[in-house]
């Protein structure tokens, strides 16, 4: 055995070298980076800019709807941008929202320095940024896709091929980038964690990271397949769906809803994780039914893809197939109650503190009950072919997605501010972007279940004119969404430049990645962690400590 011995004076710089935390420069931001909190933070800042152009066509949309007349952007227009305006607050928000918080959490929470593949993980990033240009360019150029955002053929075969070609290929990019994500956070979490940490000892964040990438990789193939059939017709003249031709479009809808209803599991799992996280640190009382949330995000993973053609009730599927649907889709609404009801036990008797993403974990809980519940009245066949295609849907819908996934992206921002900046939000304008955004919610979305009932179409710009006062609160309601973004906007601003600084853990975490520096040091650890506790043991630590203190002093002095 060799060694070599160096100066003092190397030798102390070489300390600080290791001790002092090297702070990234903000345009490191902007490059092929492949540190997953590098990446993390480009997924987060990317996707919400997305979200802010996807709320911009909504509101666009709901001004249209603001008369019963066509008097504000032309129907192509308005098919345009309500096409535009799903696919990016599906694909470009919601889900890419869901892997930014997974990229630069994961690692820290399993108590790994990096990603499986760091490199396959920059890669399925940079894929999203120009998949997202290149949808909103076709809306500029004047070419944009207006088949909807399921894009159904034959009506998609029959619209503007350049545009529902860009679509396509947006949406195959933005599909390749889930899976390749989806490989890095399931490899990542099966075998980097430390080993000191079992399965059973996971965040709970981690749980649900699981279970979405497993959905991801069996369902996504499904989707790309059938967009390439798709184009095929579309480009080459093949008939797969094309009725004309023989092609079959039902087969299309199978294909479609095989992904785009496990995708809604996809979008809101991640967010399941993250309400987890925030509720027993805010409430500070251990998690209640740690074994039954995750293993009811592996449930909802499975039963999310045998519960598709509940989409499809009046599409003429046979009577038998809607009865197997409407069960399995009222079935799935048991892990989901079983997340519900753990978030209110935990809560229930514990030290709430109402801060900004306490209050929107309890708003993601109060919005995703309504979403819930609306859920399993569609899942009941009379009433959903009842409701089909009208408003009452698209309430559902919203309920779930704003209400449900938003809002905990929202959380998921103010819980883990601290850690990514090291500054501490500002809470007045938190509050305020909680206020905003929850009453503009229910003021845009609540009515909109009432119009469905009443028998008002979506996807159209004219109306009867009996609908018009609701849409009117439903446009003022999207207008106070809108307002709600600027404190936000500002917020993360002032705070990221000026605000107080946060410590290392200011909320007296548990989960490994509150024991590291704010921000984090490049490789995460200065040493690999040891789990010495659970992940939510507040309260109980030192009731364990002296219970192992009796139990040692019974094994060496028996009675």
């Amino acid at each position: 055995m060799t060694s070599t011995s160096l100066p003092p004076q190397e030798q102390s710089q070489n300390l600080a070298e290791t001790t002092t935390h090297h702070q990234r420069k903000w345009w490191e931001y902007f490059t092929f980076n492949t540190d997953h909190k590098v990446i993390g933070i480009q997924y987060l800042v990317t996707t919400f800019i997305f979200y802010c152009i996807g709320g911009v066509m909504a509101d666009l949309v709901r001004t249209e709807l603001r008369t019963p007349e066509v008097d504000f952007v032309t129907p192509e227009v308005y098919n345009s941008l309500f096409t535009l305006h799903a696919t990016v607050m599906i694909f470009l928000w919601i889900v890419p929202a869901g892997a930014g918080f997974a990229n630069y959490l994961i690692p820290l929470m399993v108590g790994a320095k990096d990603m499986a593949f760091p490199r396959l993980n920059a890669l399925a990033f940079w894929v999203v940024p120009p998949a997202g240009i290149l949808l909103i360019a076709s809306l500029v150029v004047g070419d944009a896709p207006d088949a909807g955002w399921t894009s159904y053929p034959p009506l998609s075969l029959m619209t503007g091929k350049l545009g529902e070609a860009i679509w396509i290929i947006s949406v195959l990019l933005l599909g390749t980038s889930s899976i390749l994500g989806a490989i890095n956070f399931l490899t990542t979490i099966l075998k980097m964690r430390v080993p000191s940490m079992g399965l059973l000892q996971m965040p709970l964040f981690c749980w649900a990271i699981l279970s979405t990438s497993a959905l991801v990789l069996i369902s996504t193939p499904v989707l790309a397949g059938a967009l390439i059939l798709l184009s095929f017709d579309l480009i080459a003249g093949t008939s797969f769906f094309n009725p004309t031709g023989g092609g079959d479009p039902v087969i299309y809808q199978h294909m479609f809803w095989f992904y785009s209803h496990p995708a809604v599991y996809i979008m809101i799992l991640p967010f399941f994780g993250v309400i987890s996280e925030v509720i027993p640190v805010h409430s500070r009382k251990p998690i209640f039914g740690y074994q039954a949330i995750a293993y009811s995000s592996l449930a909802i993973s499975f039963l999310g893809l045998i519960v598709w053609a509940h989409h499809m009730f009046t599409s003429g599927i046979p009577g038998w197939l809607r009865m197997f649907f409407m069960i399995t889709t009222m079935i799935i609404a048991v892990p989901t109650g079983i997340k519900i009801f753990s978030w209110l036990a935990t809560m229930w008797g514990g030290k709430i503190q109402l801060n900004s993403a306490m209050l929107f974990a309890m708003g993601f809980v109060g919005t995703f009950v309504i979403g819930g519940i609306s859920g399993v009245m569609l899942a009941s066949v009379p009433f959903d072919i009842h409701v089909h295609d009208t408003y009452f849907v698209v309430a559902h819908l919203h309920y779930v997605l704003f209400g449900g996934a938003v809002l905990g992206i929202f959380a998921g921002y103010y819980h883990w501010f601290p850690k990514i900046t090291g500054k501490m939000i500002n809470e007045f304008w938190g509050k305020l972007h909680f206020v905003l955004t929850f009453v503009g919610l229910n003021m845009t979305f609540l009515p909109m279940h009432k119009l469905g009932l009443l028998g008002m179409n979506r996807r159209i710009a004219q109306y009867d004119p009996q609908f018009t006062d609701l849409n009117v609160i439903c446009t003022i309601g999207s207008y106070i969404l809108a307002v709600s973004t600027f404190p936000f906007i500002f917020n993360v601003i002032w705070s990221w430049i000026f605000g107080k600084k946060a410590g290392d853990n200011p909320w007296n975490a548990l989960t490994l990645e509150w024991t590291t520096s704010s921000p984090p040091s490049i490789e995460n650890f200065d040493a690999p962690p040891v789990i010495t506790h659970g992940p939510y043991d507040y309260g109980i630590e030192l009731e364990s400590v002296e219970n192992a203190i009796v139990e040692a002093n019974v094994e060496v002095n028996p009675v």
